[in-house]
């Protein structure tokens, strides 16, 4: 990245928390060969083009009801309330079908890759809920499909690397690198340079413009639903929402809903692993500084060489040096706050929710509910949970 560039990039403002020409504030971007250009442009007039169609609405919204059960509940977690003090409801995207709020966004980009004729949809995953929701719209639509995983990953989620296979999908396994997501991501942005007719499905908010432009549309209905469930229940907004993240889109999702909303506080948990030191960490906007990776000028953990770092973190979902240019942009203007959560921290979540609630969180999702034990214990205060996926994948680690 030269200098110039930068320059450029720090010049950029908004005044709301939208994409602007791929950009919010100085984050954003498409930083890519000119073979990937044209099709990014074709993949943004499409995108732009569905947002404004009725009948591509109409059929998402119906998908949404009927295939996906839409809306998720907002549930009052009593006996986690009375263990941390404060009020606490869970926005369960667990309950979605697939299991995690992935399918809100492949549902939606599985319409644009029909539309756009593609003969092949492709995606990475970590934690294997994007790979299974991928699959899934796969099947939906006949289209044929395959999945990049990390070697590491595809061994620690092993469960939902058969759930992938059952579906039709091929899984195409990367031992580059430190085999994790940000392998996979690589990966499958190769597949996608190589091969014209394909269509990249991209898993989480990041990457070139338009795609965290194009996820953040796609799973903003957490939001737009958790507002209405919190009004109709409380009579009032809560005093805090809090998600997990790891590229960012649920956590995006749900904060939304409540982005203009100043009296509520949005608070993001990362994966902080076992240290605050590269390769330790996966707690990107704590321990990260701006730069060009996979496509996006965002937040990225580097290493003394100024390269993008390893990352360690119990959770797939969240074992990535990059973040979403929005949760940057979030970062930097104060809107929202991010803490790192250790992976002893989100075990003992994990522990309490399943024993005090009678549900299985993500080993994810543990980290938001962790970061809401620590922020909120003692207050008495209301808080949304974004609970982004179940934890059957997580079950039988022999660190839980």
């Amino acid at each position: 990245m030269n200098n110039t560039m930068i320059t450029e990039i720090e010049k950029t403002e908004t005044t709301s928390f939208t994409f602007n020409n791929g950009y919010v504030g100085k984050y954003g971007g498409a930083f890519v060969p000119p073979v990937l250009a044209g099709k990014l442009e074709k993949l943004t007039e499409v995108f732009e083009i569905a947002k404004k169609t009725e009948s591509f609405q109409q059929e998402l919204s119906s998908l949404l009801i009927d295939y996906v059960g839409r809306p998720s509940p907002l549930y009052f977690a009593k006996r986690l309330s009375e263990y941390i003090e404060a009020k606490i409801y869970l926005k369960r995207e667990d309950l979605n079908h697939t299991g995690a709020h992935k399918i809100n966004n492949t549902l939606g980009q599985a319409l644009l890759a029909r539309e756009m004729k593609a003969t092949e949809i492709i995606a990475e995953t970590g934690a294997g809920q994007h790979g299974v929701a991928t699959a899934t719209v796969a099947a939906l639509f006949g289209i044929p499909c395959k999945i990049f995983m990390g070697a590491k990953d595809a061994h620690r989620q092993q469960m939902n690397v058969k759930r992938i296979e059952l579906l039709g999908a091929e899984v195409v396994i990367t031992k580059r690198g430190t085999a994790t997501l940000r392998d996979a991501v690589d990966a499958a942005l190769e597949y996608y340079i190589q091969n014209p007719d394909v269509f990249y499905l991209l898993g989480s908010q990041v990457g070139p413009h338009p795609y965290p432009d194009m996820v953040g549309y796609f799973q903003s209905i957490i939001g737009r639903e958790a507002r209405k469930q919190i009004l109709e229940k409380e009579n009032k907004l809560p005093d805090a929402v809090i998600a997990c993240l790891g590229g960012g889109s649920n956590a995006i999702g749900i904060f939304s809903g409540f982005l203009n909303d100043k009296s509520v506080k949005l608070y993001g948990a990362e994966g902080g692993g076992i240290g605050n030191n590269a390769g330790e960490t996966a707690a990107t906007l704590n321990f990260g500084k701006p730069m060009i990776f996979q496509g996006t000028y965002s937040y990225c953990l580097v290493d003394s060489n100024g390269e993008a770092s390893k990352t360690q973190s119990i959770a797939a979902g969240l074992d990535y040096p990059g973040i979403s240019p929005m949760h940057a942009y979030l970062k930097d203007c104060k809107r929202a706050s991010y803490y790192p959560i250790s992976d002893n921290q989100a075990i003992e979540a994990f522990k309490l929710t399943c024993r005090l609630e009678g549900i299985i969180p993500a080993i994810e999702s543990s980290h938001a509910i962790a970061l809401a034990i620590e922020v909120l214990k003692n207050s008495n205060k209301t808080a949304i949970v974004n609970l982004s996926g179940r934890g059957d994948k997580d079950s039988q680690r022999d660190d839980m």
